[in-house]
């Protein structure tokens, strides 16, 4: 059986994307945007600490399915080097707005 050294395997990409999180009821939930998934935890380190794996599982499962670098794509990332870059936001606002009651 053939054995390749650490050195010889290829660097594993990286990315970086924006976590929101919240709380519902007794639970903080974990929200990237970019990816549109989400986990949930007891405490705010743990909701963060489960998205992670939560997108660590996610791009694994599209790696392996052979549509990674579709799913980034369209998701907004681009592929730079060792990293997937996500598309740049050139302005962010909160906009508040009324809605209309029902009759």
């Amino acid at each position: 059986m053939a054995h390749r050294s650490s050195s010889s395997t290829a660097p594993i990409p990286a990315i970086s994307f924006t976590t929101q999180v919240w709380k519902e009821g007794s639970a903080y939930v974990a929200y990237a945007q970019e990816l549109d998934v989400s986990s949930c935890g007891n405490t705010l380190a743990q909701a963060r600490a489960r998205l992670k794996e939560a997108v660590s599982l996610f791009l694994e499962e599209c790696a392996k399915k052979g549509i990674l670098d579709t799913i980034l794509s369209e998701a907004g990332f681009e592929k730079r080097a060792r990293s997937y870059r996500p598309r740049r936001i050139l302005a962010r606002a909160r906009v508040k707005l009324a809605v209309p009651l029902a009759s």
